[in-house]
């Protein structure tokens, strides 16, 4: 079954909170290697403002993505997530996502350009087509990646 490619944009402008998210899958040519994601979704980005917070907005708006995996039969959603973000892993955590893998230097926005970036966690939540829990682990950050290593 072709699944087409479905992009959304969920904006609670009013509190000043935004996530944006996809489904997608890694290219084909990178099928058969270790690198190769099939098809899920992705928060590519989540950000609430300072006076929405606590509110339920982050946990709201990534359910709502992780329906959407759901609807189109996806088999995890993923998102990166810096790893000194204790708040943020918190909160992913408590809705049943696990660190995936580290992503050494991941995030190289340090405008000093002092030291090699901080790394993230590539963390990952199953949806109901990963029965098995194939695309999980439990000691994820232990399994250190390069960011060239992620697609």
């Amino acid at each position: 079954m072709r699944v087409p490619a479905y992009d959304f944009d969920l904006p609670i402008l009013t509190h000043g909170t935004t996530v944006m998210g996809k489904l997608e899958s890694s290219p084909a040519q990178v099928r058969g290697t270790p690198h190769y994601l099939p098809f899920h979704a992705h928060i590519t980005a989540l950000t609430v403002a300072p006076l929405a917070r606590r509110q339920g907005f982050a946990r709201r708006l990534s359910e709502a993505l992780e329906r959407a995996g759901d609807e189109y039969d996806a088999w995890f959603v993923d998102l990166f997530v810096r790893k000194s973000n204790s708040i943020a892993i918190g909160l992913y955590k408590g809705m049943g996502y696990s660190v995936f893998r580290k992503v050494i230097g991941y995030y190289s926005d340090d405008p000093s350009r002092v030291g090699d970036g901080e790394d993230a966690f590539d963390m990952r939540k199953p949806l109901k087509r990963d029965k098995e829990l194939k695309h999980i682990r439990e000691d994820g950050e232990k399994h250190d990646v390069m960011p060239e290593d992620v697609w």
